[in-house]
């Protein structure tokens, strides 16, 4: 690590002093570093580091860091309707005392991919990807039912994706 990755590891401190950067606090470097991979996920290391003027050895320490945190995922996403899915966003209540418990179940069913816990009209909502109707309804009165503090749900079937990014910079 060269002198300016060093520095870029320190911050300043409330009262006036530099210290060490604190472990869930990311460096302006992590996340140009992040930009350009959610521009480009294929992007080689030694591209994002020619490019930000760092060391390939920098990017790469930082990106496998990144991933290794949970703040950063490599993946190739594809459309589940382009690939034939039923996609669905399903909007949970969940009984009194069991909002936790029922995010967590849902979390281990291999249809659902998003799990949130929100405010609001629900709870919790999740969005699914099934192999069709069919597949949707098993998965609401098999599945979705059968887990213990589930009140009632709501579900809306996507009838066409406008728009998904993974984009959206780190501000």
């Amino acid at each position: 690590m060269d002198r300016d990755e060093r520095d870029e590891e320190r911050t300043r401190m409330p009262n006036g002093r530099t210290g060490p950067r604190r472990q869930d606090e990311l460096s302006p470097l992590d996340k140009r570093i992040i930009e350009h991979l959610q521009a480009d996920g294929r992007r080689p290391f030694t591209q994002i580091a020619h490019e930000l003027g760092v060391s390939e050895a920098a990017v790469r320490a930082r990106t496998n860091r990144l991933v290794e945190r949970g703040i950063l995922q490599v993946v190739g996403v594809a459309d589940p309707g382009k690939l034939g899915f039923q996609q669905a966003l399903i909007g949970i209540r969940c009984e009194p005392g069991r909002l936790v418990a029922v995010a967590e179940a849902l979390a281990e069913l291999p249809e659902v991919d998003y799990v949130v816990v929100t405010t609001g009209r629900f709870d919790i909502l999740i969005e699914t990807v099934s192999e069709d109707n069919e597949d949707l309804l098993r998965f609401l009165t098999d599945r979705l039912q059968a887990i213990d503090g589930v009140r009632d749900s709501e579900t809306f079937t996507y009838l066409r994706l406008v728009k998904q990014t993974y984009q959206f910079g780190t501000r």
